[in-house]
Parts: C-alpha cells; structure tokens; sequence
C-alpha cells in the first residue's frame, strides 16, 4: 500500500509541462479536454509541424463545424488539419494516429494532451507505434482535482498491467 501510495504521489506531483520550440512533422492532438486542440492549432501556426491529426473526433463533426468551433481557416483545414473518427479511448487514439502516421511517412510526432493524461497516452503511443517514429510530449497544463488525479492515476497502473501481459 505504501508502494502505491508513493507512486500516487509521485504522479501527482510530476506532471508534464508544455513543451517549446521543438520542431515535428506532426502533431497529434487527443480531444477531450480544454486547450488541446488550440495546443495543437498553435503548433501548427508556429510551423512547429507541418500537419496535425485530431483523434478521437465525435463522428457527427464534421469539417466546417470543427472549423468554426475553433476558428480554423479554410486554408488550414486543407492543408493541415486531418480528423479522425474511429478513436474512442486513448488505446484506441494510438492505434489511429498510428494508421495516420504510417500512411504519411512521418518519423516525428508531438503528442498533445492534457498533463495529467499524458503518461497513460504516451505508454499507450510507446506501445503501438513503431520504434522508428520518435514522440515528443507537450502537455496542456490543467488544475486537476484529486479525484482527477486519483483516476487517471489507476487507469495508468492498469494500462501498465495490461501491456505487460503476452497477446
């Protein structure tokens, strides 16, 4: 019990913070929480890389709403905003980005996340894509509330669990 609650506390208190200045070739934003597509956006402008893959997207968004939502310009939305529809949890995020990235040829990618999420999302990535695509976290800074924290804490440890067991 000790073991774990050491490890809680860790957790909580080493949260990632916003990564600066790092080029990729993309970036990979996974919704569900405030500020990360509008990280992703930023990244994008900043010419910090070239295309960004929002995963997770709720299938009945389309385009031009995404595009509203988040004043994105026409331009932008062509060039270098993708939305994938197929991601449901961050499992499932890793495995479309993944897709995403293979088709493309990228061999550099920015996870985009928020703080408190992005351990349990980076193992998921580390996971699932291949070892030649290098992964840079830049995390979306949150106020987390301890029941946050405690959640996200346990999906992290049973994630750990279950990557561990042979398919």
């Amino acid at each position: 019990m000790l073991v774990y609650a050491f490890g809680f506390l860790g957790f909580a208190v080493s949260l990632p913070k916003p990564l600066s200045g790092e080029p990729t070739d993309a970036v990979i934003v996974l919704t569900g929480g405030p500020g990360r597509i509008a990280r992703g956006l930023e990244v994008v402008d900043l010419e910090l890389a070239k295309e960004m893959f929002v995963s997770g997207v709720d299938p009945e968004v389309r385009p031009a709403e995404f595009a509203a939502e988040f004043d994105v310009s026409r331009r932008t939305m062509e060039c270098c905003v993708k939305l994938g529809y197929l991601a449901v949890d961050t499992r499932s995020n890793a495995g479309e980005a993944a897709q995403w990235l293979k088709e493309n040829e990228f061999s550099s990618v920015r996870l985009v996340t928020t703080d408190w999420h992005m351990a349990r999302a980076s193992s998921e990535f580390a996971e699932t894509l291949p070892s030649d695509i290098r992964v840079v976290e830049d995390a979306v800074s949150s106020h987390p509330d301890l029941a946050t924290l405690f959640l996200e804490y346990n999906k992290l440890l049973v994630a750990a669990v279950s990557q561990g067991l042979p398919s």
